[in-house]
């Protein structure tokens, strides 16, 4: 290596730790943020920090810390632990997210919001209200075309209430595997999953497609008002399930 790239490759190290020095807070409130995100009480640098609050749009999320690893620069990526909240705030969280050029990665991510938090106060169709709330564990994601290279993971629907203008549906709890196929994104549960009599897969594609086939059959613990809606389906297979099958853009998404 010749004396110029030595000092070169040296002013660029001497750059890159000046501004990753630089207090959390100056750096903030010099950052082109979009005007509708919001963060206050930054502290700390850009290698470790903390946020007492961030704000997008209706959603909020407190208690945010963060720790960038110096190392993943050189090789062309930010690789950053974060954890969100803890047991006492609505939103909380943990995990690891890299970005390079590829795109984006994460491993041992686990995020807990309530429905609200999610809906943020959207409207939705039949005046349609949900309660509970989710949880996220993601074992590894990779970002790839649709959506995904590599994805494994389950999504828990904890205390779900549904409510709208054909009925009230206390669904309780509902858990979905996550994995990606040829690059989409696919939901999948089955009746060990859930106490619906619900077997089958969503799968999310190109241009935001989705394709439901799913299949359901009335079980004791189904809701009363499901249960007399499930005739609305079609006919009943020999074992007695109603098929859900469905494929198109999803409203809002």
């Amino acid at each position: 290596m010749s004396l110029f790239f030595k000092i070169l490759f040296g002013v660029v190290v001497y750059i890159i730790f000046m501004i990753a020095y630089v207090p959390a807070n100056w750096l903030v409130s010099i950052a082109p943020l979009p005007n509708n995100v919001l963060i206050s009480g930054a502290e700390g640098t850009l290698w470790q920090g903390k946020a007492a609050l961030v704000s997008v749009d209706k959603r909020q999320v407190e208690h945010v810390a963060w720790q960038l690893s110096p190392w993943g620069l050189f090789m062309g990526q930010a690789n950053i632990d974060f954890s969100i909240g803890n047991r006492a705030t609505p939103v909380s969280g943990k995990g690891n997210v890299t970005w390079s050029p590829a795109g984006v990665s994460g491993k041992n991510i686990r995020l807990d919001v309530p429905d609200s938090f999610l809906l943020a106060g959207a409207k939705l169709p039949f005046k349609t209200q949900i309660n509970g709330d989710v949880s996220l564990m993601v074992e590894v994601l990779e970002q790839g075309k649709p959506w995904c290279e590599q994805l494994k993971g389950k999504l828990f629907l904890n205390s779900t209430d549904v409510k709208n203008q054909f009925g009230i549906y206390p669904l309780g709890n509902i858990a979905l595997g996550l994995s990606c196929i040829d690059g989409q994104l696919q939901l999948s549960t089955d009746e060990t999953l859930n106490a619906l009599g619900l077997t089958g897969t969503a799968i999310l594609g190109e241009g935001n497609l989705v394709k439901v086939s799913a299949k359901i059959k009335p079980t004791d613990a189904q809701p009363q008002d499901l249960r007399k809606s499930l005739q609305f389906l079609g006919r009943q297979d020999s074992q007695g399930y109603y098929p859900i099958n469905y494929q198109g853009v999803v409203p809002g998404l």
